[in-house]
């Protein structure tokens, strides 16, 4: 049975709340401007304080991503909990990665807005301009009459309300934080030992050994069906965390990433039209013709992908995740291991990514809303501690258990079933609106058995090799996000067709200069300027 949002909380809030720190190196910016909007809040008998929010029953209207595996959200046990404890019924219009994108963006076009998005997948430019022009309201009022809790975060940790906070002073989305740096290096690179073993091959150490062993997998039959059904390496193109950008390293000299920016330095470089991203994809052609690469992961969903780990008959040998259990299940995981950072053209390297341990867009309220105040007032206590612990990780008495000490950790997984996948069917997820800190982590809720052995992983295999930079989470000013925005989506969507396209059908030794050339022209340099000169501000505020 979930606990009422006043229950256990009260008892560990106190204790939660006594020293919030979390080390984020952010640009500060100009104080927070008070909008004034309609409010018919009062018309449904609101509380400024405690619970119920409203008398009357109330619905919201929500749309936002959701991860692939989860459910309807009014099928989890936790929504349901809210909306008995804050008389608000939520409409949810909670779409997967693969559609989601193209449906809100349709919801915008039309002007047919719901009240709110939830883990909303804005960027900087689209919060702004969609801020600047009335979609997105100011939320910086309501937080202070209306969010202790966001209001107490920001008062402890002024530095993420400077993250959250425009160039022109106001904040038009929440945030949402887990301090723990998991996603410092997104690539985990996991390979089959079984195969190795039974096919007399040791762990590969070299990107020429890893070549190898993949074609023994390709060629020699190691599960030993008698089929040629193996796949020797499947990843997610261009996919944050099952993408092949490691890859690039050991065989080019430099890491890609999602975003195609990296730093060396101090110098911005766009990875996409380097030589040695040129060169890295040649070599990945010759593996494609070769059968090494999977041709799906150019195509393929997680869900898809997740799969191809647990087919009866073992078919996977090497893949990209940042969990062995999520890929092939639990069953099968002593069967893989990580393979070791590669040491390739340029010695054992691997990227950093830019992602930062905080979004700023988990949730923003749209101008359609007739009720912000109680808007406010329900995403405000999904920000209290004890509940952020159950937005991430799911239900107390279903994934969540309370220790001895008063705090929660994670609950005995049933035999087979694997903590990330059950994670998605029964809580929202990281990307909802909440916050939890690296005190939060020691006093409210203990990290999950699988964070910690991530981290320990990082340590221990890839922060080593890391490259020492990247390129830190900057809120770009008004003009910079405008400029950005009307150069980059061409750019990235032109480099990563062509990623794809080289690597499966080759040519790019002989189209590069022209690919090159037509980056520079739909304004590649102009953009790595402005990259570039928003790195140097915020490196010499920092």
């Amino acid at each position: 049975m979930n606990r009422p949002l006043g229950g256990l909380r009260r008892r560990i809030a106190p204790a939660a709340a006594a020293g919030v720190i979390l080390a984020l190196a952010l640009a500060a910016c100009s104080g927070p401007q008070e909008a004034t909007v309609d409010d018919r809040s009062s018309e449904y008998g609101f509380n400024e304080t405690g619970l119920p929010i409203v008398d009357k029953a109330l619905t919201l209207t929500i749309a936002g991503e959701k991860a692939s595996l989860a459910p309807d959200y009014n099928e989890m046990s936790l929504v349901q909990q809210w909306e008995e404890d804050t008389n608000i019924a939520i409409e949810w219009n909670m779409l997967a990665p693969d559609v989601y994108a193209e449906k809100r963006n349709l919801l915008l076009a039309s002007n047919d807005l719901p009240d709110a998005f939830f883990n909303s997948k804005f960027t900087d430019d689209e919060l702004v301009r969609y801020g600047t022009d009335g979609t997105l309201i100011p939320l910086e009022g309501l937080i202070e009459k209306y969010a202790p809790n966001v209001q107490a975060i920001f008062e402890a940790r002024p530095e993420l309300k400077a993250a959250v906070t425009a160039s022109d002073g106001h904040i038009y989305a929440l945030p949402n934080a887990e301090e723990l740096g998991l996603a410092a290096v997104p690539f985990f690179w996991s390979i089959n030992t079984q195969w190795l073993d039974a096919l007399g091959l040791d762990m590969p150490t070299t990107v020429e050994e890893y070549h190898d062993a993949l074609v023994a997998f390709k060629t020699q039959d190691p599960n030993g069906n008698g089929k040629a059904d193996e796949i020797p390496l499947s990843f997610i193109n261009n996919w944050w965390c099952a993408d092949i950008g490691d890859l690039f390293a050991a065989l080019g000299g430099i890491a890609d990433n999602a975003d195609h920016r990296i730093v060396r330095d101090d110098e911005v470089i766009y990875t996409g039209a380097d030589e040695r991203y040129r060169d890295a994809i040649a070599t990945l052609h010759d593996w494609y013709e070769e059968g090494l690469i999977d041709p799906e992961s150019f195509t393929q969903d997680d869900k898809t992908y997740l799969a191809k780990g647990k087919t009866e008959t073992p078919v996977l040998g090497s893949y990209v995740w940042w969990e062995t259990e999520e890929v092939v299940g639990a069953d099968r995981a002593d069967q893989y291991a990580l393979l070791p950072v590669l040491d390739g053209v340029d010695g054992q390297l691997v990227g950093r990514s830019n992602y930062a341990d905080f979004g700023r867009s988990a949730f923003a309220i749209t101008s359609a809303n007739e009720v912000p105040a109680a808007t406010m007032r329900w995403v405000d206590e999904l920000y209290e501690p004890v509940m952020a612990a159950q937005v991430s990780f799911g239900p107390i008495g279903e994934t969540l258990v309370e220790n001895e000490d008063g705090v929660l950790e994670q609950a005995k997984l049933p035999d087979g079933v694997n903590a990330g996948e059950l994670r998605q069917e029964v809580a929202p997820g990281a990307g909802a609106p909440h916050v939890l800190t690296r005190e939060h982590f020691e006093t409210v809720v203990l990290p999950e058995p699988r964070a910690l052995q991530r981290l320990q992983d990082l340590e221990e295999h890839y922060l080593p090799y890391a490259e020492p930079q990247n390129y830190p989470s900057v809120f770009f000013s008004v003009d910079e996000l405008q400029e950005i925005g009307s150069l980059e989506p061409d750019i990235k969507a032109l480099v990563e067709q062509k990623r794809a396209q080289w690597i499966t059908s080759g040519g790019i030794e002989d189209e590069w200069d022209a690919y090159v050339s037509q980056l520079e022209t739909m304004g590649l340099d102009r953009l790595l300027e402005i990259w570039q000169t928003a790195y140097d501000r915020f490196s010499d505020a920092s």
